[in-house]
Order: C-alpha cells, then sequence, then structure tokens
C-alpha cells in the first residue's frame, strides 16, 4: 500500500507556480490577481478562504477578499459579480459557497464571466469539460486528475466507481476520467443514494473515488485487493481529545481499507491541499488568458 501525499504533492504544484509567475514578473508581465467575495461568517468558509488567500501569497499572485454581511441583498451580489467582471486587473474570482438562503446560488454562478470563473462552476466551464474543450477545470476534481498524473496510477480500461453525483465533485470527475487520454479511459460507474447494490459495484472497481460526505461510508468489505481509493470527504465529526474539538474524516474506513489498497489517499492531507492548489493553478491560467484569449 502507498500513501497518496497530497500536501507534499500540493508543495511542490506550489513552488512551480510561484516560479512561472516570478518569470512572468520579470519579463514585465502581469502579477495574476485573484478576489474572492465572502458572504457572512461560515467558520468553514472562513477558514477555506483564509487558506485560499495564504495561497496565493505564496505562489506570488495578488489576491483581495471582499467581505458582505449574509443580510446582503441579491441584487447589491450581483452588483458586486458585475464589478468585478469588468475590473481588467481581476483575473478570476470566485465566490465562496454556500450563500444565504435568500440568494439564488445558480444566479450568482451564472452572473461571473466565465472567462473569469475559476471555480469552474459557470455552465460554458461545464459544457466545454464535457466535450473536452479547454475550459476552468472544477478544484477538487483537477486535483484529483493531478494526483493520479503524479503518481503515474494507471487508468486505461480500468472500472472506475464514483460514490456521489454533486455537480462539484462526482459528476465532473466522472467526466474527466471518461475523457480521452491519460489520466483517463476509465470505464465508469457513478452510484448515488438510489443505487440498489453499491457494495457490488465497488467490489468490481480498480479505483474508487468516494465523494458522498458520509464518514467511514467505505469499509474493508467492499474494496478489492489492489484497488486505487481516493477519498474526498471532509465531514466534521466531534473529538472530545481533539484542541478543535473535532476531527475531519473520510467517506473512507482508512485503517481498515487501507491494508487493500495499491493507493489510497488519507483525510486530511490527500485531495484536500490539492483543491487550493488547483485554484491556484486555475487563476494562473486565467492571469496568462490561456483559455481564454481576448
Amino acid at each position: 500500500m502507498q500513501l497518496i501525499d497530497g500536501k507534499a504533492v500540493a508543495e511542490q504544484i506550489k513552488k512551480e507556480i510561484a516560479q512561472e509567475v516570478a518569470d512572468i514578473v520579470a519579463n514585465g508581465g502581469k502579477r495574476p490577481h485573484l478576489a474572492a467575495i465572502l458572504v457572512g461568517h461560515d467558520g468553514g468558509s472562513e477558514t477555506y478562504v483564509a487558506s485560499k488567500v495564504k495561497a496565493c501569497e505564496t505562489c506570488g499572485f495578488k489576491s483581495s477578499l471582499i467581505r458582505m454581511e449574509d443580510t446582503v441583498s441579491e441584487d447589491e451580489l450581483l452588483a458586486k459579480v458585475d464589478e468585478l467582471n469588468n475590473d481588467p486587473d481581476v483575473d478570476g474570482f470566485i465566490v465562496q459557497l454556500p450563500l444565504p438562503k435568500h440568494i439564488s446560488e445558480q444566479k450568482i454562478i451564472e452572473a461571473i464571466d466565465y472567462r473569469k470563473d475559476v471555480d469552474g462552476f459557470h455552465p460554458i466551464n461545464v459544457g466545454r469539460m464535457s466535450i473536452g474543450l479547454p475550459c476552468f477545470v472544477p478544484a477538487t476534481p483537477f486535483g484529483i486528475i493531478e494526483l493520479l498524473r503524479r503518481y503515474k496510477i494507471e487508468t486505461s480500461g480500468k472500472k472506475c466507481v464514483v460514490l456521489g453525483r454533486s455537480n462539484i465533485v462526482g459528476k465532473p470527475i466522472a467526466n474527466l476520467l471518461m475523457h480521452k487520454g491519460y489520466p483517463g479511459d476509465c470505464t465508469v460507474t457513478v452510484c448515488h443514494s438510489r443505487t440498489k447494490d453499491i457494495k457490488a459495484e465497488c467490489l468490481e472497481a480498480d479505483i474508487i473515488i468516494a465523494a458522498l460526505g458520509s464518514p467511514h461510508f467505505v469499509t474493508a468489505d467492499m474494496v478489492k485487493d489492489g484497488c486505487v481509493v481516493i477519498d474526498v470527504g471532509t465531514t466534521r465529526v466531534p473529538n472530545a481529545s481533539a484542541k478543535s474539538g473535532f476531527k475531519l474524516t473520510g467517506d473512507v474506513k482508512f485503517d481498515e481499507v487501507a491494508p487493500k489498497c495499491s493507493y489510497i489517499t488519507p483525510v486530511p492531507g490527500g485531495v484536500g491541499p490539492m483543491t487550493i492548489v488547483s485554484l491556484m493553478h486555475n487563476t494562473l491560467l486565467a492571469g496568462k488568458k490561456e483559455i481564454y484569449r481576448k
């Protein structure tokens, strides 16, 4: 069993990005600029956005954090999105989700200029990804693909089971693994809450990607020997012995599943660090106008 060290890979990618940014600036180019809109004071969102700002510093990006209260109206938020769309200094931006219930997340996502949509959630980016055109790929799926690539894990002709059908992880990673080329060329099955025999599906899998948000869902009796297991789950489970009072727990029962695997990601330290660095990668592409040249 080999542990997939997402933290180490993410640090390496940040160094690569920082070097490229330094070269761009040294040659008179523009430093990439990422902006983030944070609505309200959700603890998870605060932590995540702070990590993004720190990653921007490491990569040599300019970053802006725009805070808005959770009482902000939908029209006010749309006006801010429009302002960033039209700001030539901002290369890419995100609106941190979730948003307050009185605001339509889909309306906000669709209002973002797809050329600045470094989260990869705009329907134009989703559509381009689905047919294999250049686009901003959502951060978590891109991070998974990069881990498979950097660890040289074979995917061609392999059976991959994706647990979960979310728009953020399940659907896009299934799509990417079906694409021609490497990492790709998989035969993909997507399982969800209405799948009749998930255990039987998993036992046929060469690669399992667990993205359900259900702690310890995947157990040893669901995994065949030599399987590659990518655990996307990060659920906060109460833990009295932890300083924070909770422990991040994956969808996979790691201690019992790991001995059966050829490769497995831990939680934390697996897919999580790759999500933020993938956003940095998209910001670099946005800064270079490499996907959508104006």
